[in-house]
């Protein structure tokens, strides 16, 4: 069973807490995180790249020549895959790559991304994300405080931020930071937490994901 500290938003360690062994033990299932990221990034392709066979080229209606007597090959139409400005012979038509990933697969695949984030020691918990006013500059200072961020870094580390609920006065206060990832714990999927290098979650968001995953 995996012990680990929560902090406050001044970094500060104030309380620890005992992972549920059914969800964080420590087993990956790189077989299940394939699949679940594939199948995630396949639902997100638009499918709308495009090209005119020849009969859908605008033109080509008379026949550029007489069949014979003119020494040339014979040719029926300008718009020809052989012309140029002529018809695309296997090029792409919209279609839609989407397909369904079980739910125990993508179950699995968000488990194994969880005890990944743990085994690299990049999993962190806060006990409460408290902003005084919905100001960037007060929710970069949390990040700071917990050692996410630091200015003096020429590149950020990605960070993604599980909460419980999200109110206005935080959505605001978050939408604006470039290194950061936001979304509820309840909705989080396994390419979102393995795209990011560092996760942060909220002691209510944590109760949320186990709640979730635990068999």
């Amino acid at each position: 069973m995996f012990t680990l500290p929560v902090y406050n938003s001044e970094g500060k360690e104030v309380d620890t807490i005992k992972l549920n062994a059914d969800v964080f033990d420590g087993s990956q299932n790189l077989d299940c995180l394939h699949q679940a990221i594939l199948g995630f990034l396949a639902n997100q392709r638009k499918g709308l790249a495009s090209t005119k066979t020849r009969g859908e080229v605008s033109g080509g209606g008379r026949k550029p020549w007489k069949q014979k007597g003119t020494g040339r090959a014979r040719v029926g139409s300008t718009r020809s895959p052989l012309w140029r400005h002529g018809g695309v012979v296997f090029g792409p038509h919209p279609r839609d790559f989407s397909y369904e990933v079980p739910q125990k697969i993508k179950a699995l695949a968000l488990k194994t991304s969880l005890n990944v984030k743990l085994n690299e020691n990049n999993f962190m918990i806060l006990d409460e994300f408290k902003v005084v006013a919905p100001k960037t500059k007060q929710a970069v200072g949390v990040f700071s405080n917990i050692k996410l961020f630091s200015p003096k870094e020429k590149k950020a580390k990605k960070v993604l931020f599980l909460t419980h609920k999200l109110d206005a006065q935080l959505k605001i206060a978050l939408k604006n930071i470039s290194f950061l990832t936001v979304d509820l714990a309840s909705d989080c999927h396994a390419y979102e937490v393995m795209n990011n290098q560092k996760l942060l979650i909220t002691k209510a968001g944590l109760a949320d994901l186990t709640e979730r995953l635990k068999t």
